[in-house]
């Protein structure tokens, strides 16, 4: 028996010691990456080291967008860069670093283990967790020194009872509902409940409240004002005000500067994006951050009444030159992107057919060889296409394109 137990450690202690190695290993470089300069490939197992279709991240499109912003900002204001699902799809821990050289305070995400993934990465600044945390977890999040959002007094009451056996206070930003119908408190019996709970204890550091504007990026202010209204009603109710108080997310910050606000947490803008799609242009300039590139893998001419793809959903009614590239709705390209264009030489190319889990395919105006640049998002020859055309093609908006381009897609940082 003692036997049997010994090689199963012996076993469990290799497979750690391997899956350890796998972990710290730098990546490979791509013969194809090399020669571009793009060696730098950070999100990615073994398996997705060696892709034709990958994400191009610009650092200085980043900085960029956050300079514009810092620049608009008060002496007593603060930049916090949200970070949440995964930096919008960039990648959260080497979009942190960039923030933070940059100059940004601290960084906001929505749940412990994306703080805890930044402060494994080094990241020392400030973290607010902007969704509500299990409080069985509050000992970790103690000992991390980060900032958690409260939304219920039943919260506060549970959390006294798990921090009462460590040395570090809980941070506390309580979160209030003015209109966004999502967590928070609502009256001004509530708040005064829940402060006079939580600077009555030792056990927290009531250091911040804030609301969440769900119509920040509507020309019409009406709902805005409403909200803007029972925040100021709540916020007078409080007997001691905390450090932070702080309202403004992207769009708050582009199109409501003269609102009071010590935190900007700046989300969808630091990465180039127009909070309301089209709906109302951008004060500053905002530059993408993300492009997605692929490749042509194949490239055959089809005849009259051939089709393309499941469904046979596409029918050729000429000769057509048809590419084919190495994405799909497992990389977040979704299936009904069907009819969308990208851009091969500059040139605008139909997807034809349905997209497939793993790859799609494209009309070309002629013969081109294997191994030609495709641009699914960004800039070939004077042309461009957008996340936002993506979004308006899929009837969504830009946030969910960015997000859902997944991990098994590799992001390079130039």
């Amino acid at each position: 028996m003692i036997s049997i137990v010994f090689i199963f450690f012996i076993r469990g202690l290799y497979l750690w010691k391997g899956y350890s190695r796998l972990r710290h290993e730098p990546p490979l470089s791509r013969s194809g990456l090399h020669t571009l300069g793009y060696e730098h490939l950070l999100i990615g197992s073994s398996l997705r080291k060696h892709r034709n279709t990958y994400a191009k991240i610009s650092k200085k499109a980043i900085e960029h967008n956050l300079k514009n912003e810092q620049a608009r900002l008060g002496a007593d204001c603060e930049l916090f860069a949200v970070v949440k699902a995964n930096g919008y799809g960039h990648g959260a821990v080497e979009i942190a670093k960039v923030a933070r050289d940059a100059g940004v305070t601290g960084f906001c995400v929505a749940l412990l283990d994306e703080a805890l993934e930044l402060r494994q990465a080094g990241i020392t600044e400030p973290i607010l967790i902007l969704g509500i945390v299990d409080v069985a977890n509050i000992p970790i999040i103690a000992a991390e020194k980060l900032s958690v959002t409260v939304g219920s007094l039943e919260w506060i009451k549970e959390a006294k009872l798990k921090t009462k056996n460590h040395n570090n206070r809980l941070r506390i930003h309580l979160a209030l509902d003015t209109g966004m119908g999502r967590i928070g408190f609502r009256t001004v019996l509530e708040l005064t409940e829940a402060e006079n709970t939580v600077t009555a204890s030792k056990l927290f550091e009531f250091e911040g409240v804030f609301t969440h504007f769900a119509t920040a990026d509507e020309a019409d202010e009406t709902r805005f004002n409403k909200q803007l209204e029972k925040f100021n009603e709540l916020i007078n109710s409080l007997n001691n005000k905390p450090r932070f108080i702080h309202v403004a997310n992207s769009a708050t910050a582009l199109w409501h500067l003269k609102i009071p606000t010590n935190i900007v947490r700046y989300g969808i803008a630091m990465y180039g994006l127009n909070p309301s799609g089209n709906a109302l242009k951008s004060p500053v300039s905002l530059e993408p951050a993300m492009e997605l590139i692929s490749e042509l893998i194949q490239v055959k001419k089809i005849q009259p009444g051939d089709t393309i793809s499941y469904g046979a959903t596409y029918e050729a009614t000429g000769c057509e030159w048809v590419g084919t590239i190495p994405i799909g709705y497992a990389d977040g390209w979704r299936r009904s992107l069907q009819g969308q264009t990208v851009l091969v030489d500059g040139q605008r190319c139909e997807i034809i057919g349905r997209v497939c889990m793993d790859q799609c395919m494209i009309r070309l105006p002629k013969e081109y060889s294997v191994g030609t640049n495709v641009v699914l998002v960004g800039k070939s020859g004077t042309d461009q296409v957008t996340m936002e055309e993506l979004a308006e093609h899929l009837d969504t908006i830009n946030y969910e394109i960015i997000c859902g381009i997944t991990l098994r897609v590799p992001r390079i940082y130039v």
